[in-house]
């Protein structure tokens, strides 16, 4: 399984990361969790990995604009069904490695390390 990238084409933090990774010549798939939708396992996955509360972008318009019932994630059940709903929530980009590590977000350290050991 190649290297992941999953997040929104028309972001400039996700155009960054393309970059990266083009620069240092490694290969990569790109899931559009917009265009294609994202399923609850995988972000279940992620969620027990990480937490919900690393993948949920709270500085984000799409956030500010939620009903305050829709923010008070109570559980990691309630915080997937709304990133599946709102994909435009889940913080960008995810990178999910062949060997399964997750980088949440636009850190080159992270990436070269796991890229150039």
């Amino acid at each position: 399984m190649p290297t992941t990238i999953h997040g929104i084409k028309n972001c400039d933090t996700m155009k960054k990361t393309f970059a990266w990774f083009e620069g240092a010549g490694v290969a990569y798939r790109f899931h559009d969790y917009k265009k294609a939708g994202i399923d609850a396992a995988t972000l279940a996955r992620w969620c027990e990995r990480l937490g919900w509360e690393a993948l949920v972008n709270k500085r984000g318009t799409t956030w500010r604009k939620l009903a305050p019932e829709q923010q008070a994630i109570a559980d990691t059940a309630a915080a997937v069904a709304l990133m599946q709903a709102q994909p435009s929530l889940i913080r960008r980009p995810v990178v999910e490695f062949a060997d399964g590590e997750l980088v949440v977000g636009l850190d080159t350290e992270a990436f070269e390390r796991h890229c150039h050991g």
